[in-house]
């Protein structure tokens, strides 16, 4: 053989070498050391809603808020009292009758929302300046689950729950907002707040707007890896794993509350005035 031929076979047989180890260079994993993976995964994107309906009532002018406003603005509904209603200055005016409790001097109404395993609710609230705070009572906009238990229901049968916000004061005079729950493992035949409240320390005050939010995810079957979560002007009150149900046909969030009015039940929750509560920028986000 001579030295061309000898030439030729060595190339042929450098190039199989260069092309087999570009070949590896490329399938190759990307080397990790120490387990440390930063950058190697885009962190995961937030989920986007699935729908969002926003309501403010800049529109109106001041005037009575009727049933039939209330049904154009919410879609079906069920409760609304328009004679305790009113747009006052692009807001939501709601009158809570002197002596009397519940749904007989507020409102209790209920929204149909899309089912869904996964809410969110925001809304702004406002004490009117003159307002009596007496015992306390149920504020604003909040989230059913399956049947929606409420009014001292206790939810143990696993086929419902909700989640709302309250106000409430204390034996040594300060006033809180607290949030009510009903679940399946609720201890008492009433809401519980898990003995959260916010303000930590001192009083929530009249006359200043506050931003409420109150997030629900649903259980499955009969886990607690549902999930609930309170905050106030961006201060977390509550962030809690939950068993809302046991009933799986019952699991979804299918009602969006408007349950503001006094009470309790007992005289003591009463006021001897009529009281007012304002409310504006409700947005409600299903994610799920």
């Amino acid at each position: 053989m001579n030295k061309s031929n000898i030439r030729n076979i060595c190339s042929v047989f450098l190039l199989i070498a260069v092309i087999s180890s570009c070949k590896t260079d490329e399938t190759a994993p990307p080397a990790i050391s120490g387990g440390d993976t930063t950058g190697t995964k885009s962190p995961e994107a937030p989920k986007a809603p699935l729908s969002v309906k926003s309501l403010n009532w800049d529109a109106y002018p001041d005037q009575t808020y009727s049933n039939v406003n209330a049904a154009a603005d919410f879609g079906t509904l069920t409760g609304w009292k328009e004679q305790r209603t009113i747009i006052s200055g692009k807001t939501l005016r709601v009158k809570l009758e002197k002596n009397a409790l519940s749904s007989a001097g507020g409102i209790v109404a209920n929204i149909n929302i899309d089912e869904g395993s996964e809410y969110e609710v925001e809304f702004k609230a406002k004490f009117h300046s003159q307002f009596d705070w007496s015992k306390g009572g149920k504020l604003g906009f909040g989230l059913r689950i399956g049947e929606g238990n409420t009014g001292c229901d206790k939810a143990d049968d696993g086929n419902g729950g909700s989640a709302r916000m309250m106000w409430y004061t204390s034996g040594n005079g300060d006033v809180k907002l607290k949030p009510y729950l009903y679940y399946k493992d609720m201890p008492d035949e009433c809401g519980s707040g898990f003995n959260t409240a916010y303000p930590s320390t001192g009083s929530i005050e009249k006359g200043i707007w506050y931003t409420i939010k109150i997030y629900v995810k649903s259980n499955t079957g009969t886990n607690t890896d549902g999930r609930v979560k309170f905050s106030v002007d961006g201060n977390t009150v509550l962030d809690k794993a939950i068993r809302w149900t046991t009933n799986d046909s019952k699991r979804l969030i299918n009602k969006l509350s408007f349950a503001t009015f006094r009470g309790g039940s007992t005289p003591d929750w009463q006021s001897e005035t009529d009281g007012f509560i304002y409310f504006d920028d409700l947005k409600w986000t299903r994610l799920n």
